[in-house]
């Protein structure tokens, strides 16, 4: 079963009128290749996978192999061969260049050294995560968070099937794909981290407490964290800072970024376990944030907290406003003082509170509660 992605081909597309180069990030999994394959169908194409030994041996010499290329040239796990980069940026400033080139990754700019200083202003970045709510539907929004939005995991012919591709996934990522990058630590020692960053879910970075438990330094937590983050198993949402006369929370906090992976390292394999769980209430924090995040395609989020109580579970910016988003779990929720000293002090147009049911209804002016099957829908002013 194959799920339609527009707004993802859309954005590939829409990247190609204006530069020459465009990069798929996201983890491995997510459906990266299923839509570069869906695009190159559409147009003369040039494949390359460099999982695949032919393809790697078809790039020993990349110049030759690509300088005579014309239309869609996509490359696959171009982690893998960072020495193209710079490759890339000569072919792409070819007076009459003739080729396209999609490249596709599995780790950040920022974990793969070289592709922001080769690339620079010849590339636009495309974020794509597993499904989002807008792509499967309300009617599968439990089970996409319960399962997650990686492909083989949400399509699985049953739970117990998604919740075993989940397990292989995880492991994979520690014993073959972090190698790949490079990266020297024993797969063990960053799962255990890993696991320990699922029971944190949602909560305020705390390298002291994080590095104790795991017996290593504050500097050696804060690696494995940006690891996971740059592989994109961890969203760091970064703390919003107004000139208050407020004592304002600077650290930032730290979520697994696919609600099933978080499932599996708490070993909770069917719904009324994670009901049951601790975590329940952060688990749905960390899957409605990600859908309003998709929702939007932003990278300009944040949250707000003060010392004094106040609170915001996030903060987007568009077209210099602010717009605010809390997240419950509750029938029926209603506003409350911290929602108001967030509108005043942050300046807010708006503050919408995210929930699991069904209606749609106004605390006030400035604040809507909607169910989390219409975040796809929403639209901020400068999106319009």
């Amino acid at each position: 079963m194959i799920i339609p992605r527009p707004r993802a081909l859309d954005s590939i597309t829409n990247a190609f009128s204006t530069h020459p180069i465009a990069a798929l990030l996201g983890p491995r999994q997510c459906g990266k290749t299923t839509l570069a394959r869906e695009i190159a169908e559409r147009e003369p194409s040039t494949y390359f996978d460099l999982e695949n030994p032919v393809d790697i041996r078809r790039l020993s010499a990349p110049m030759t192999a690509l300088e005579e290329l014309s239309g869609l040239v996509v490359i696959d796990e171009v982690q893998r061969r960072p020495d193209l980069f710079e490759l890339l940026r000569v072919l792409a400033d070819r007076p009459k260049n003739a080729a396209r080139f999609l490249i596709l990754g599995s780790a950040s700019p920022y974990l793969v050294k070289g592709v922001s200083e080769s690339l620079a202003g010849r590339v636009r970045f495309i974020d794509l995560t597993g499904f989002d709510l807008g792509e499967v539907g309300a009617e599968k929004c439990g089970q996409l968070w319960l399962r997650g939005g990686f492909p083989r995991s949400f399509l699985a012919i049953d739970d117990s099937a998604s919740v075993a591709w989940r397990d292989d996934f995880i492991r994979t990522f520690l014993e073959r794909d972090i190698p790949q990058l490079g990266i020297s630590i024993p797969a063990e020692t960053l799962r255990r981290f890993w696991t320990m960053i699922a029971h944190y879910h949602g909560q305020v970075w705390n390298a002291a407490q994080l590095a104790r438990s795991l017996g290593t330094s504050e500097n050696t937590a804060r690696r494995y964290l940006d690891i996971l983050a740059g592989a994109y198993m961890i969203r760091i949402l970064p703390p919003w800072f107004e000139n208050l006369r407020k004592r304002q929370v600077k650290a930032p906090k730290i979520y697994i970024r696919d609600s099933g992976l978080l499932h599996a390292l708490l070993q909770l394999d069917t719904f009324a376990n994670l009901q049951s769980h601790p975590k329940f209430g952060a688990s749905w924090e960390g899957f409605a944030l990600e859908q309003v995040i998709a929702a939007l395609q932003t990278r300009d989020a944040y949250f707000w907290a003060t010392y004094a109580g106040a609170e915001l579970d996030l903060l987007v910016r568009a077209g210099g406003k602010h717009y605010g988003f809390e997240i419950k779990y509750a029938d029926a929720p209603g506003g409350g003082r911290s929602m108001h000293v967030a509108i005043r002090d942050l300046r807010l147009e708006h503050l919408w509170v995210v929930y699991p049911g069904h209606q749609q209804y106004s605390l006030d002016d400035k604040v809507s509660v909607i169910p989390i099957d219409s975040v796809p829908s929403i639209k901020l002013a400068s999106r319009k």
